[in-house]
């Protein structure tokens, strides 16, 4: 069929990429993936003939790559890192795709979020601690102006995306109150993962003395203590 897959491939473990991403991951003649942070255990495990690591790659050089291989017959991959819905990049591929009469599907991804909280074997809601998800990332070269500290006023779990390499600046912004627990994790759910707890107050300065400062997931809200404070059992197992 004359289209491009993208493929979500999940946080890192190479095994948590879904079923019908690994077999059209396979079937590929052309793959391009998204650099370090795919797993090279699923580039080898692709079996293309021609693989392209997008790091440094413009949209300009990636879309003729596409459009050729279609053109040629070939089943062609976009290899995402967890899932393409989040900070993915696809809406401006998939516009010019379709520009040039190509069709494109998506096949969604374990997001790094939901490894980090298996990882931490954390629920990110919780009756009685924390009914959302505020997932976000701070201002910085592609963004101007961010809301982390806006949303943080709700007091609700924070995933901050995209902001490890200035992690007390991020901080500084938060307005949960000092002692709410937050997590660092780099690599979640790979081979050299690292868990970095403690409070808004003193994570930017753990996760410095640890080396933290790329690849990296913060995590902000009560659900990731100890005491879970207000925690109120589920009524689907009383």
């Amino acid at each position: 069929m004359n289209q491009v897959w993208f493929v979500g491939a999940g946080p890192g473990d190479p095994d948590l990429i879904t079923v019908k991403g690994n077999r059209i991951l396979e079937s590929a003649d052309l793959l391009i993936y998204a650099g370090s942070l795919v797993n090279p255990e699923l580039v080898q495990r692709s079996h293309a003939n021609e693989k392209y690591d997008s790091n440094g790659m413009s949209l300009e050089e990636i879309t003729p790559l596409m459009v050729k291989a279609i053109r040629e017959g070939k089943a062609v991959v976009r290899l995402h890192s967890g899932d393409p819905a989040l900070y993915g990049a696809i809406v401006e591929q998939m516009a010019l795709l379709r520009a040039e009469g190509i069709h494109v599907e998506v096949v969604p991804g374990v997001s790094s979020l939901f490894g980090a909280a298996a990882s931490l074997k954390a629920q990110l809601t919780l009756r009685g601690v924390s009914e959302s998800v505020i997932i976000t990332r701070p201002a910085g070269k592609t963004l101007e102006h961010d809301h982390i500290t806006e949303y943080s006023r709700h007091g609700e779990t924070m995933a901050i995306f995209l902001g490890s390499d200035r992690l007390s600046e991020v901080v500084s912004k938060i307005s949960h109150p000092p002692k709410t627990p937050a997590v660092v994790i780099y690599h979640a759910t790979w081979p050299d993962q690292k868990i970095i707890r403690g409070s808004v107050e003193t994570i930017a300065e753990q996760a410095d003395d640890a080396g933290i400062n790329r690849s990296a997931l913060l995590l902000i809200g009560e659900v990731f203590g100890e005491e879970l404070p207000g925690h109120i059992r589920s009524e689907l197992y009383s």
